[in-house]
């Protein structure tokens, strides 16, 4: 593998709630999610080119099975880089860690291009909603305490804030207060960085860049307070970040795909 020229910025692709399923056919809302996420995939290179690194930020499979964790698998094969992958809701975590080993995609403390990179996970079995054990928040602690001189980019699936979505807010990071006294500890983190809510989301707190990323399937409603979709393209989102710890951001949506929403659900 080339090695990255360290004069330029880290480009790091996320990748987040592809939701796909054993069969090729199979849909979310009317959406192919296999093809949704070809088109995010076409988008990213067409845009951006190729990445250093991908980060896959969890509900990777809607069905938890292993069939489609090897098909995610092999459309990231496009990309001459490593990858990363952590569980959401609907992952089953025993089989995504099985095909992620095989494929160097399960390390979840990367340091690369000046920056360290923290990935968490927050799923709970069985649940919607998202918690990081015991174990997590002191792995947190113990690799920020570890690099203190690095700009880190901490992500996990579930939100650890309130986005303005009544029905969203029961399924976010249940024990945010403990990853916020952590975060805050600790002034080289500069980004907090997540899927799960099928949207763009972009603020900041206490000098941290707050960011979430629309899906590479179906997108909610921001801003709903029922479960709601809209007809916005699937995307991604791109960094190029610098080691000096600036850094760029943009989504990108790969507005060619034509799709057939299925907007009365009430679910999914």
């Amino acid at each position: 593998m080339t090695r990255k020229d360290e004069s330029r910025a880290l480009r790091v692709l996320q990748i987040t709630d592809p939701h796909l399923r054993a069969d090729p056919a199979g849909e979310l809302l009317g959406v192919n999610t296999r093809d949704s996420l070809d088109a995010v995939i076409e988008q990213v290179l067409r845009d951006h080119g190729q990445p250093d690194l991908v980060l896959a930020t969890g509900d990777l499979a809607q069905d938890g099975s292993e069939e489609a964790y090897r098909v995610f698998a092999d459309k990231l094969q496009v990309f001459h880089c490593a990858s990363a992958w952590i569980a959401g809701n609907h992952d089953e975590p025993d089989v995504m860690q099985q095909v992620a080993s095989e494929h160097q995609a399960s390390r979840r403390h990367i340091i690369q291009g000046g920056w360290q990179i923290i990935l968490l996970d927050s799923s709970v079995r069985g649940q919607v909603y998202g918690e990081l054990a015991e174990s997590e928040l002191a792995f947190l602690i113990s690799t920020l305490e570890q690099n203190p001189g690095l700009p880190t980019l901490v992500t996990l699936h579930h939100h650890p804030v309130d986005i303005g979505s009544d029905w969203m807010e029961g399924i976010g990071l249940r024990n945010r207060d403990a990853f916020w006294r952590v975060v805050e500890r600790f002034p080289q983190v500069r980004i907090v960085l997540w899927g799960h809510i099928h949207q763009e989301h972009d603020r900041e707190r206490h000098g941290v860049r707050l960011l979430a990323t629309p899906s590479t399937c179906i997108q909610f409603t921001s801003g709903s307070h029922q479960f709601a979709v809209e007809e916005l393209p699937p995307g991604y989102r791109w960094f190029e970040l610098e080691a000096s710890g600036e850094f760029q951001t943009e989504v990108q949506r790969a507005t060619e795909f034509e799709f057939d929403l299925d907007v009365d659900s009430t679910g999914y």
